[in-house]
């Protein structure tokens, strides 16, 4: 089970910080991804973070966000910085051992609860 958290609103050129928590075992030997879904469109994925802690972002977000994960907490991060207003949209993560899963948006076991960021322009 995966819980995003740290949504908000915020003005365009903030900052969030996403952070989702994962429970049960063997955290650390699976790649991890943060997707979002806007009103009307299909769920995109955002960026990735593979067990070896190499990473891919989508273009719209290089080099503003970044990726990290630490395995001791279990949990995955998501710094957004110099926000838009077209990165409005609800979060949401997603973990599987294989990254090219996790790059194609699954198919995954369920989805957890999102976290809403709104940016205002």
């Amino acid at each position: 089970q995966l819980q995003a958290s740290g949504g908000g609103l915020v003005q365009a050129g903030g900052s969030l910080r996403l952070s989702c928590a994962a429970s049960g075992n063997f955290f650390g030997i699976n790649a991890l991804g943060w997707y979002r879904q806007a009103p009307g469109k299909r769920r995109e994925l955002v960026a990735s973070i593979s067990s070896g802690g190499s990473t891919n972002y989508a273009d719209s977000v290089k080099g503003r966000f970044t990726i990290s994960r630490d395995n001791a907490r279990k949990t995955v991060y998501l710094q957004m910085n110099s926000l838009k207003p077209e990165d409005t949209a609800v979060y949401y993560c997603n973990k599987d051992p294989r990254w090219d899963r996790v790059l194609a948006g699954g198919p995954f076991v369920s989805w957890g609860q999102g976290t809403q960021v709104t940016v205002s322009s």
